[in-house]
């Protein structure tokens, strides 16, 4: 088991419609606290719409509605065609007789500022800052909390269900009337003075509203952000926003039925044009998932299988993909859940190895139970039968004879020399170390003692040893773990009369850093791959907003060198994704002076580079900076302090990801920097491998060692690409730059 603190999980019902969860708590004017709240009356409505066609009748353009089937909103030609409208319901706050209203003449490619200002008994209307009408209504409506913000549909009731046919580039809901003058000073996707109450740009993809008044949106139909904008194509395509307390009321006026087509469709549309979402990472298909430890992998029958854990409304299972290039993935029916009946109430972390029968097993962690087993012969390993005896070895409990003595959680199995043997995971520092079980069958397990013969100088009494992993590799054994408290590492020894003589000990991931919860196997060419769950810790943000959460890092080849050391690199087919190569070479980089490089840019790359760091104190280079600094991420090669960081303090200016000393645990704090020790060979340069993917960056130095980060850049210009040397001079030997191309299907 992964020893998360929070877990989370979100039913999410696949009907017309597909939720983004955002996780602003509403405040100020459409509050859920009603009692507080004052309402709504003095209003200003502003967007930036482009219309596909001058003759559609009755969408609109951004709506207030009160759900008791009363709105007003910018509506376009539902009395007048091409007219715009203040609409409302049954047209009480909306002139009939519309002649002298200007007929629009603009062509899809040229945006329209409309703006609706609602002040007392007075209605204006303006067109690019400009007055278009203006008129007075009998009485105003008051909009309370419970309310919701529409955009492209006319109102949640509208009986033709007339939905907007065009695209919006920024929507904006202001709680006071603003003048003319405030009016024609507004500009798309810049901030306002007054600030609005509620506000919508979709340049960066997000969908959320940006001032947290509304904290969940529900995007129907084929409604989708394309190139900044939220695309409506006029078939029942819209957005709506609302406080997180009314949601069943606003589900109960949308729901159209079972459509999981349109759902699907706009779940996809969804993930795709979210800016943040990796490309090429094997990535959680959808919801949030946390945990997400990668587990059961195993190379079988020619193709790579790979499980990872995800929550639905039963608890906590195992997704299912599998592929035969480690990069293309094709997902299978989760292959572990916890069913009527079983002893597991949830499948937590485990491996998958051959047994003595040839059968695919599982030995997995059952929530609730204690550890235990599941086979399969299938080519495709997609229907798991459980051991009736489950578990094997129940969960130790507070006044039976082996508590501390061993604990049934976080197991490892493999089949040698025609036995069972299984590591059980635990804590040192607790008093329960790592174990070792044996079984001459799958049912029949006895406990052997502890796994470690003796632990390693810098190993804390608060690292214990979860997720473990053991194999052979070269002439040595490795157990590759984690740390619950400061990530992934391993152990390199000897594997002796059925306990494990470490030699050496070194850390995957350092203060900053999220490298957590390996899973490896042997595939069939005799390499060893490896992945780790990368986490993003979002305070407040749980599930994060994006509607998604789960990424794991690239495949890692691992192998021991003649030396005797680790040596580590991502796998070869990576490369099929390479495209449009660029090349720079043999350049002097100055001293305090940034270079860059036309064409060497963008946000999903792959750079690999050899640098001489000649008599610079440090050198390096900036990944996904704006121009003017703002953002960007240092990668820093330090000769004299031998290490290799990534500094962090410019990396987002979105201020919500969070940077820790130590992944979870007692004395935490934030860190600006992820720092690795690493050190060249005299006369040796420096050779990184550099994986860019939106929100994801990975290191790799001289295969000896890597850095995995999370960074979350938010500006969209923050696409540069440039090389320094600071305290003396040194050399770009070669640059070598690809586009990656996505291996997602979204």
């Amino acid at each position: 088991m992964r020893l998360i603190h929070r877990y989370f999980r979100r039913a999410v019902k696949m009907n017309f419609f597909i939720w983004v969860g955002v996780v602003c708590i509403l405040t100020g004017a459409l509050s859920a606290c009603a009692d507080t709240t004052p309402l709504i009356q003095d209003k200003t409505f502003v967007a930036w719409v482009y219309l596909d066609n001058l003759e559609q009748r009755g969408g609109s353009v951004l709506t207030l509605d009160d759900l008791h089937a009363r709105f007003d909103g910018i509506v376009f030609g539902e009395i007048a065609s091409g007219k715009w409208m203040g609409g409302s319901d049954q047209w009480h706050r909306t002139p009939q007789n519309q002649s002298v209203f200007p007929e629009e003449t603009a062509d899809n490619n040229t945006p329209v500022q409309i703006a609706l200002v609602y002040e007392g008994r007075e209605v204006r209307i303006f067109r690019n800052g400009e007055v278009y009408t203006q008129y007075d209504m009998q009485t105003p409506l008051f909009f309370g909390p419970e309310s919701v913000a529409i955009l492209g549909l006319r109102h949640l009731e509208a009986g033709d269900h007339a939905c907007l046919e065009g695209s919006i580039e920024d929507a904006r809901i202001y709680d006071s009337p603003l003048t003319q003058e405030q009016v024609a000073q507004l500009r798309p996707g810049e901030p306002s003075s007054p600030k609005p109450l509620a506000w919508w740009s979709f340049r960066d993809g997000r969908v959320s509203d940006r001032m947290g008044r509304f904290p969940e949106t529900l995007l129907a139909g084929n409604a989708r952000i394309d190139k900044g904008r939220l695309i409506l194509d006029g078939r029942e395509s819209y957005l709506v926003a609302m406080p997180r307390e009314i949601a069943g009321k606003v589900l109960s006026k949308t729901d159209k039925g079972d459509d999981l087509s349109s759902a699907s469709r706009g779940h996809r549309a969804r993930m795709l044009a979210d800016p943040q979402r990796p490309r090429y990472h094997f990535i959680a298909p959808e919801g949030s998932c946390m945990p997400f430890d990668p587990n059961g992998a195993i190379f079988w029958q020619g193709k790579y299988h790979l499980c990872y854990i995800f929550q639905d409304e039963g608890g906590h299972c195992w997704g299912h993909a599998s592929s035969k290039d480690l990069v293309h993935w094709r997902f299978h029916p989760p292959a572990l859940y916890p069913a009527p009946g079983d002893v597991d109430k949830g499948i937590f972390s485990g491996n998958c190895f051959v047994n003595l029968n040839g059968e695919a097993t599982m030995l997995y962690h059952g929530v609730d139970a204690g550890n235990c087993i599941a086979t399969c012969a299938e080519k495709e390993l997609e229907h798991w039968t459980k051991l009736p005896s489950n578990p094997i070895i129940p969960n130790v409990k507070e006044g039976d004879p082996e508590f501390g003595q061993y604990a049934s959680w976080d197991p490892h199995g493999w089949a040698e020399e025609g036995k069972y043997y299984a590591i059980f995971g635990g804590n040192p520092g607790s008093g329960t170390p790592a174990t070792l079980f044996r079984g001459n069958d799958l049912e029949s397990w006895e406990y052997v003692g502890p796994f470690l013969a003796h632990d390693m100088p810098g190993v804390q009494p608060d690292d214990d040893i979860s997720c473990p992993d053991f194999f052979k590799i070269g002439d040595k054994h490795m157990l590759l773990c984690i740390s619950h408290k400061r990530g992934c590492r391993y152990y390199l020894g000897r594997w002796e009369k059925e306990q494990f003589y470490p030699k050496s000990h070194a850390w995957m991931n350092f203060p900053g850093g999220t490298y957590f919860a390996p899973e490896s196997l042997l595939d069939g060419q005799g390499r060893r791959i490896m992945w780790a769950w990368v986490l993003d810790w979002r305070p407040g943000q749980e599930p994060p907003p994006a509607g998604w959460s789960g990424v794991m890092s690239l495949p890692r080849h691992l192998w021991v060198e003649e030396d005797g050391t680790l040596r580590m690199a991502p796998v070869k087919e990576l490369e099929s994704l390479r495209m449009n190569h660029r090349r720079v070479s043999d350049t002097l980089l100055e001293d305090g002076k940034e270079a860059s490089f036309e064409g060497v840019q963008g946000d999903t790359l792959e750079l690999a580079l050899e640098l001489d760091p000649g008599s610079a104190r440090e050198t390096g280079l900036c990944v996904r900076k704006s121009p003017g600094g703002e953002e960007e991420t240092r990668i820093v090669y330090n000769p004299s302090e031998q290490t290799l960081r990534i500094e962090l303090a410019k990396s987002s200016s979105g201020g919500y990801l969070q940077h820790l000393k130590f992944i979870m645990g007692d004395g935490n704090g934030p860190v600006m920097e992820q720092k690795a020790p690493f050190s060249l060979e005299s006369g040796e340069t420096l050779r990184l491998r550099v994986f860019l993917d939106r929100s994801i960056l990975e290191v790799y130095a001289n295969e000896r060692q890597a850095l995995v980060q999370r960074i979350d850049p938010t500006r969209e210009d923050s696409q540069g690409i440039t090389l320094f040397a600071n305290g003396g001079t040194a050399k770009l030997v070669m640059l070598d730059a690809w586009d990656m191309a996505p291996s997602n299907p979204w």
